[in-house]
């Protein structure tokens, strides 16, 4: 997007104290980020959500850190002009502080990421710290956090209970005191969020949290419907249905192949004058002279 300049973190919390909402989508290759940044989105998320919607699993826990470097990679060129936040897959910095940082550091030099995200609350501190202070700006992420799905007990919604407002509040807090210049909150409440987006000074970007957070993202397959035998989600906005135009258009591509109706007249190359004549005639010949 010619003449775009990508957003900063400084950027995104005036967005917060102006009071402007922050629009964020996911992103997982070449084209789909090129069509994101056209479309004016102003942060673009490389999720590990790729692997339920692009890899064919069944949670986002097997992907890998090189699926995510590739895949941001991938993102980073269809989108210049756009800041790029990739997650940090599963278990890659629950480790020692500095095999954290060498995970994290794949993802900027290599995936060219101008940011990570991380999900958990106290439990990642020192390494949110550490990567700040490195120079790395990280996004938080907590409530519903999908690569702790089995040990929450699946796909709950949080911040239900006053116990659970207080843990969420307090994990928030931490993130921006250890140095977080955001927090996505996933499956919270929609009153829990608006509080939490309240307390803090840095912007909150919900997904399935309700209206009172600073900013909002969603999964470009979820948005486009790009799937076959979609399932509706209740926090999700469709807008568009390409997942069926797909499926038609590809039926009617292979109805044509079999109908001898593809390739038509307009779809085939000519050779010169005589040319066929020519090779006809070679043919002709060695056929009479082999007899």
């Amino acid at each position: 997007m010619a003449g775009k300049q990508a957003l900063n973190i400084v950027k995104l919390k005036k967005m917060k104290e102006d009071g402007t909402p922050i629009s964020m989508i996911t992103a997982y290759d070449y084209p789909s980020a090129r069509l994101a940044e056209e479309a004016g989105v102003d942060v673009i998320l490389v999720g590990d959500s790729l692997g339920n919607v692009v890899l064919g699993y069944d949670s986002t826990i097997p992907v890998t850190l090189d699926d995510m470097v590739y895949h941001t990679r991938a993102v980073a060129r269809g989108a210049e002009h756009t800041f790029i936040v990739a997650d940090m897959p599963f278990m890659t910095y629950h480790g020692s502080v500095q095999e954290s940082l060498a995970g994290i550091r794949r993802l900027m030099q290599e995936g060219r990421a101008h940011a990570v995200k991380m999900e958990g609350g106290s439990e990642i501190i020192p390494v949110v710290r550490a990567a700040v202070q490195a120079g790395v700006p990280v996004l938080g992420h907590i409530g519903l956090t999908p690569q702790s799905v089995n040990q929450i007990g699946g796909y709950r919604i949080q911040g239900k209970d006053a116990a659970d407002a207080r843990r969420l509040l307090a994990d928030a807090k931490a993130l921006e005191e250890a140095g977080a210049f955001g927090i996505v909150l996933e499956l919270v409440t929609e009153e829990v969020a608006t509080l939490i987006s309240k307390e803090l000074s840095i912007p909150t970007i919900g997904i399935g949290a309700g209206r009172g957070c600073d900013g909002q993202v969603l999964v470009y397959h979820d948005v486009l419907q790009y799937a076959s035998s979609y399932r509706p989600k209740r926090f999700v906005q469709t807008y568009g249905d390409i997942g069926t135009l797909i499926k038609d258009s590809l039926g009617r591509y292979v109805a044509d192949v079999k109908g001898r109706a593809f390739p038509a007249e307009q779809h085939v190359f000519n050779a010169d004058d005589g040319v066929m004549d020519t090779l006809y005639g070679n043919r002709t010949e060695k056929v009479g002279n082999g007899s």
